[in-house]
């Protein structure tokens, strides 16, 4: 696996359109940058390396369509990029985990974005991560506020203020869905076991 800070953060990405469906390397690069577009733009300068490590590593297959298949309009072959069952099982590992690469900014998005593969335990700990992550960031943006609030012009203070409001909307939010998380799984924990 590659040591590159952002490589993990894509392979989780690959990894996880891929258990939705099989599909080409440009169909890919289109659902990554729809999928977490907001989050991080990606290029074919980092999807394919991540694809050959990826095939390297037995976690995915390429399936190549016959000479008569239609091709792509640089009159190359469509490669369908497949999930493996030893990818299935990589993903399920890499969804299960929640420490602090999870919840910091490069890492949130995309895992949060697969969700609904995720364990509920292991998503209330990602949410809880990030918001503590968050609220660190609060006081910090609140103190540098507090020292700066005299020094700096009028556009520099709404920016600031700007970021301010930032950071507490999204520490609200991840209150509300930490709140609907701890609920379903009380609500959970309350159903009959079955026999």
């Amino acid at each position: 696996m590659s040591t590159r800070k952002g490589a993990g953060v894509l392979e989780l990405a690959v990894l996880g359109l891929l258990h939705e469906s099989p599909m080409h390397g440009y169909e890919l690069r289109k659902r990554l940058n729809t999928l977490l577009g907001m989050f991080r733009a990606f290029s074919y300068g980092s999807l394919y390396p991540c694809l050959k490590q990826l095939l390297v590593q037995g976690l995915i297959t390429e399936d190549r369509p016959d000479e008569d298949a239609r091709t792509l309009p640089s009159g190359r072959s469509k490669i369908v990029y497949k999930l493996t069952a030893e990818g299935k099982e990589h993903l399920q590992r890499l969804l299960s985990e929640a420490g602090p690469a999870a919840w910091e900014d490069e890492g949130f998005g995309v895992h949060f974005a697969f969700f609904a593969h995720t364990h509920a335990d292991v998503r209330l700990r990602i949410l809880e991560g990030r918001r503590s992550r968050l609220e660190e960031r609060l006081e910090s943006v609140r103190s540098a506020l507090a020292r700066t609030r005299e020094r700096v012009d009028s556009y520099t203070l709404e920016l600031q203020n700007h970021g301010l409001e930032s950071v507490e909307r999204d520490v609200r939010w991840l209150t509300e869905l930490i709140g609907r998380e701890r609920a379903q799984a009380d609500q959970t924990a309350q159903q009959p076991q079955e026999l």
